[in-house]
């Protein structure tokens, strides 16, 4: 995910925090020091500390439960309203996507049961509701804290835990595509209503609000590239009319093609054919204005784009341009050689394609002039 840092990993799952992460730390230090100073300030981010593990095992609840079924987890995103779990692939059940969806609450439900057994009588529903005000016992505002998570994670709005029970619900009943639709719009609803209220009494709540309706929107997207991918390969839909670059080629020559053609990747071949690297027309320009037409395109090119096999489904694709931050990614035959491109323009196609028909399945090789 943008905007976010990479903090370990553990157990071969990638951690990472947004950035968003750091309004929450602001929002506690600010409410703490207004009331108690300095010392009360530290308490503060020792707390958010606290928060955060919680988070974290809120998320390793989610990664348990997907594991159980055999999905991994190769990282999780750690946000203010919880986290996200990016998981390699998507239940194909809708008893999985509950459980998995339900035991990153069922976490937070413990920790504030332990908390609550052990401060007994000594607890009251004022503490649990004051997370903010350093008056209040510590383990008190950690227990108000995970009861928050709890409840604010199950409103049903993806990317949280709530809309996915929701679309494990409707998927009892419909189409995976259909129930994910529903309840991505019936998240947008939410995320809308949540900015609306945000106007007028919280700020934060907008930049949540904004983020859960694109998160919404990109999570029916996904499925919708997936409900075409099911039963079609890439090769159906790849750029089979392009332009390569050799390995002894200049940057002269690629400035040339860019300017020729309307193609704004280059995959840059071997002899025989096979992907090297690629050469986007970001990279062409900064070269151009580092290094100059002369310099070898195997010096600037981009080695650290990943190739696709021609049998894989659709949807990976998408996977792989966003895991590698790449605008496209070229397709390879068993012999490793380019025979096709895809970028986002081509996703684009198929998706619009998709909805104006949702019958709508490519079939044989699509040539595409680009």
């Amino acid at each position: 995910m943008k905007w976010s840092l990479k903090l370990g990993t553990i157990g071969g799952t990638e951690v990472r925090v947004h950035v968003t992460f750091a309004l929450l730390l602001i929002w506690i230090w600010v409410m703490h020091y207004r009331i108690g100073g300095p010392t009360a300030a530290y308490e503060g981010v020792a707390f958010i500390i606290c928060v955060f593990l919680c988070v974290v095992l809120h998320e390793f609840g989610h990664i348990a439960a997907a594991r159980h079924f055999g999905i991994q987890t190769p990282d999780i995103t750690l946000l203010p309203i919880g986290g996200i779990a990016r998981l390699e692939r998507n239940p194909t059940r809708p008893l999985e996507e509950l459980v998995i969806a339900i035991a990153g609450p069922f976490v937070n439900v413990v920790i504030a049961g332990l908390i609550v057994m052990v401060l007994g009588s000594a607890l009251g529903w004022e503490k649990l509701l004051a997370p903010q005000d350093p008056r209040v016992d510590f383990l008190a505002r950690l227990a108000g804290v995970n009861i928050f998570l709890v409840v604010f994670n199950m409103i049903p709005a993806f990317p949280m835990d709530g809309g996915r029970v929701l679309r494990a619900v409707l998927a009892w009943h419909l189409p995976w595509a259909s129930a994910t639709s529903i309840a991505a719009r019936i998240g947008q609803s939410i995320a809308l209503a949540m900015g609306v209220f945000g106007v007028f009494f919280n700020p934060l709540l907008i930049l949540i609000a904004i983020f859960v309706y694109f998160a919404a929107e990109t999570e029916a997207q996904g499925s919708d590239l997936q409900a075409i991918s099911d039963d079609t390969s890439i090769r159906d839909v790849m750029i089979t009319e392009f332009a390569t670059l050799g390995l002894q080629a200049r940057v002269g020559e690629a400035v040339e093609l860019l300017l020729a053609t309307s193609q704004s990747e280059f995959p840059v071949v071997d002899e025989a054919g096979r992907f090297e690297g690629l050469m986007t027309r970001e990279g062409i320009v900064r070269a151009m204005k580092e290094r100059g037409a002369g310099a070898s395109v195997s010096d600037v090119m981009r080695r650290d784009i990943p190739a696709l096999d021609e049998k894989s489904p659709i949807d990976m694709s998408l996977k792989l341009m966003q895991k590698a931050q790449a605008s496209a990614i070229p397709i390879v035959d068993s012999s490793e050689r380019v025979v096709g491109l895809i970028n986002y323009e081509t996703i684009g196609e198929l998706m619009m394609l998709h909805y104006a028909d949702e019958s709508f399945k490519p079939r044989g090789r699509h040539h595409h002039a680009h």
